[in-house]
């Protein structure tokens, strides 16, 4: 089972972002990561270094987000969508980002569901709620702008 640490995932990130920025070939998860990154221009400088990547306190300077556990949400948001996993996911985050016309905003909004999953998963000590999940993000995708 692959289990990366904090280390690996920082890596793996910089890495992605140095084979992109010298158009060298990648795999397709690191492509995937790349155009995250890309959306993300105010994590250019930490991940073009990776040895200031991995000694990163984990809070970023323009709000407090770790930019890494938010580009790895992003790949997991984008990995749930192209497996449909859990069943619902991709309609989902189709419709919300459809209603914003923004898939990287819809993101962002997902992200606060998926973050609310885990937390109450991790709280409770129960297996996470993928239906309360995908119903949260339905009701973003629903509710009037």
């Amino acid at each position: 089972m692959f289990a990366p640490n904090q280390a690996d995932v920082r890596r793996f990130f910089c890495q992605s972002f140095a084979k992109g920025q010298n158009d060298q070939p990648m795999e397709a998860i690191e492509r995937l990561a790349w155009g995250w990154a890309q959306e993300h221009p105010e994590y250019a400088k930490l991940l073009a270094n990776e040895e200031e990547a991995l000694a990163h306190t984990g809070e970023a300077s323009d709000g407090g987000e770790n930019p890494f556990l938010h580009l790895s949400m992003h790949l997991s948001i984008s990995e749930q969508c192209s497996i449909d996993q859990p069943p619902g996911i991709r309609q989902a985050v189709e419709l919300l980002a459809a209603k914003h016309n923004d898939l990287h905003q819809a993101h962002h909004l997902v992200m606060d569901c998926l973050s609310e999953m885990l937390w109450q998963s991790q709280r409770n000590g129960v297996p996470p709620d993928a239906s309360g999940y995908i119903e949260s993000v339905r009701r973003l995708a629903t509710r009037t702008l």
